[in-house]
């Protein structure tokens, strides 16, 4: 492709130059396009805390500076290409400079500047963030396990360890998730019965790690005027075979709908529960275990005129149940929920034979299976 002093382009050239000026077209109509998403991709998603309000403005602070230095250090590259390249002639070296006071002292005292400029900050961040209400309105105990998140409400003098008003199993569902009020303080506390998890809503901007034996604790403001919303979390420390099913979200509420929801599940809490069914329990009795957040069994046969499941939840720590689903997804029956390690009885009335889905409802990516009613 290249061409000899005097002499006119060659097609090929032309054609090479052709398919690079497109490209480079091109390039600039997508970065024209899309300008607003790329640059967005350079910055964490718009804070939703309080606390994350903070980090983010930290992170503007961190990428302007680095920004400077960028396009500083860039330049100065480009400029000592320009300036110094080699010229028709030069056929020695140029003047060579040995020591510069000035230049050592500069790049010596700026970047030790900017590194105690960004301690301060990030140091003032950092206590902003760690900051703790004497008086929080809500105290919740956030418990993760292999593998599933509950939620234990708590009373207002409560400490890491008082019994709770009322646990939400479920993480997930409009009867599930850690449901918080918007423009108030919540504490949370952070408790794992068996191995390293770890609290993190991307759109809080942070996460904390939840440790065996130890509390992390830390406070959470959503702003009043995201009350409605609905935001994802995840475990993010990878936990054991079943660590992507360990997904929650967060509910903000409004005030006074974060009140009427909290007297109705501490009424529901505190209901007289039904009595016991009397006499044998109804029909055969049907083993299954829940080990490992699996079932051992992915078939189960039972009679039409009811029937037991004998439950055997060998998880420690971890909730499960058992929900006996149609064929449209509607539910037919379902038990409480068993924490581990623990064993129970759960009578089945009797229901039309077919074919049924079971699941645990809290677990339902892992633990399901078919069931033959005759």
């Amino acid at each position: 492709m290249s061409t000899t002093p005097g002499s006119r382009p060659s097609s090929l050239t032309i054609v090479g130059w052709l398919v690079a000026a497109v490209i480079a077209i091109g390039v600039v109509v997508l970065v024209a396009l899309n300008a607003s998403a790329i640059w967005n991709s350079f910055f964490p998603p718009a804070a939703k805390s309080v606390q994350g309000a903070h980090i983010r403005d930290l992170y503007d602070i961190v990428f302007g500076i680095a920004v400077v230095i960028f396009f500083v250090v860039e330049g100065l590259i480009v400029w000592s290409v320009i300036r110094y390249r080699r010229k028709p002639g030069d056929n020695e070296l140029p003047p060579q400079t040995h020591g510069n006071n000035l230049a050592e002292v500069t790049w010596t005292l700026v970047p030790t500047i900017i590194v105690i400029f960004l301690f301060v900050v990030s140091w003032q961040t950092l206590n902003t963030v760690e900051a703790t209400s004497s008086q929080p309105n809500l105290k919740v105990r956030v418990v993760g396990a292999q593998f599933q998140w509950s939620f234990d409400y708590l009373p207002a003098d409560a400490q890491a360890d008082t019994k709770a008003l009322f646990t939400v199993n479920a993480p997930v569902g409009p009867d599930g998730g850690l449901t918080l009020p918007a423009g108030q303080t919540t504490h949370l506390y952070l408790h794992s019965p068996d191995v390293i998890h770890a609290f993190y809503v991307p759109q809080f901007l942070f996460k904390r790690d939840v440790v065996p034996g130890i509390t992390n604790q830390f406070d959470l403001d959503i702003p009043a005027s995201d009350a409605g919303q609905t935001y994802r979390g995840q475990c993010a420390e990878l936990c054991g075979v079943g660590h992507r099913i360990m997904t929650f979200e967060v509910h903000a509420l409004a005030p006074a709908d974060f009140d009427a929801w909290i007297q109705k599940q501490i009424a529901a809490a505190n209901a007289t529960p039904p009595p016991a069914p009397s006499g044998q329990a109804a029909g055969p009795s049907i083993p299954l275990v829940a080990k490992n957040v699996k079932f051992d069994q992915s078939t189960l046969t039972a009679p039409a005129a009811g029937f037991t499941i004998h439950y055997d939840n060998q998880d420690a720590g971890t909730p499960h149940d058992f929900v006996i689903l149609d064929s449209g997804g509607t539910k037919v029956y379902g038990s409480p929920v068993v924490t581990g390690p623990k064993a129970e009885d759960f009578p089945v009335p009797p229901i039309p034979a077919g074919t049924y889905k079971f699941e645990c409802s809290i677990h339902p990516q892992l633990m399901f299976g078919t069931l033959t009613v005759q």
